[in-house]
């Protein structure tokens, strides 16, 4: 069976928006603070004049490394941190925002499309105590979607400090009980499987490259196809999802479609494709490509 291709963008997000996009950077509004970060995927020129980006924006990113940076407040009264939200038809939730000197807040907001995606059919199962796993969960806007859905669920990471920023989104959230667990994903997933643990819905957000707690190496070409083996084999039978999102520049939605159908053959209602972002001057910004599927 073909899959369905699609490119997705977020609708309807109040408190986000991208207002443009070039030169390598980004214009775009977290709640009430407009920031301007690096983004390497926009090779175009600005469709804004440079003054009107200048005129804006708050804060502005001005990177010292490939890896790292300063922020640059046009007022120091600015805050480090605020909070914004998230709410679709299903459920609401909140995240704390923060400036980090890696470029990033602490969301993906093309990641949005995915979060409807998770509630909807969550929300669609006969189960009613769904499990959910996330892997490489970050600051958890998936797990918290699940779990308002009504998912018992499971938020994995290797990073203690990401984990600890999801758990504060989950208390300002009025959410509770999601399973924190700092582990290596590809470790996690092999001991649930011998321990015969299924979900009914599996999301996964690799890096290109990561570490572990104890050091373990995550490379995304190298390991990606005995994660896809092993996590398939977590499904239940029955009822589930699964997405499989990357970023990784040399990674196209083909090649997510090989991948899902090489560890599930029988695979049904698969969808692929390209999560972007709609500019408000009218561009798109490509961030990453998807394979999803699912029973309901």
């Amino acid at each position: 069976m073909q899959p369905n291709i699609q490119s997705l963008s977020p609708q309807n997000w109040k408190d986000y928006e991208l207002i443009d996009c070039g030169g390598f950077e980004k214009l775009e509004r977290f709640g009430e603070l407009i920031l301007v970060r690096p983004e390497p995927q926009a090779v175009w020129n600005k469709l804004l004049p440079e003054s009107e980006w200048q005129k804006m924006h708050h804060i502005k990113f001005k990177g010292k490394s490939a890896t790292s940076g300063e922020w640059v407040k046009k007022n120091p009264n600015i805050p480090d941190r605020w909070h914004i939200q998230y709410k679709n038809d299903d459920v609401a939730i909140k995240f704390r925002l923060a400036l980090t000197s890696f470029k990033h807040v602490g969301i993906f907001p093309e990641q949005a499309v995915n979060w409807d995606f998770i509630s909807s059919k969550i929300k669609a199962f006969k189960n009613p105590n769904p499990k959910v796993l996330n892997l490489f969960a970050y600051t958890g806007g998936a797990s918290l979607i699940a779990k308002a859905a009504g998912a018992d669920t499971t938020h994995v990471d290797s990073i203690k400090q990401v984990v600890s920023w999801a758990n504060e989104n989950q208390d300002i959230s009025d959410l509770k009980d999601i399973r924190w667990v700092v582990e290596d994903a590809l470790k996690f997933v092999q001991r649930e499987l011998k321990r015969g643990k299924t979900y009914n819905g599996i999301i996964l957000d690799p890096p290109a490259y990561g570490h572990g707690p104890k050091g373990e190496k995550w490379k995304l070409e190298d390991l990606i196809k005995e994660m896809m083996r092993d996590v398939v084999q977590l499904l239940d039978p029955q009822e589930h999802f699964l997405i499989l999102n990357t970023y990784s520049l040399g990674f196209s939605s083909i090649i997510v479609e090989n991948l899902i159908k090489g560890a599930h053959p029988e695979v049904q209602n698969l969808n692929i494709g390209e999560l972007y972002l709609k500019a408000r001057s009218g561009v798109n910004l490509p961030l990453g490509v998807f394979g999803k599927f699912s029973t309901v």
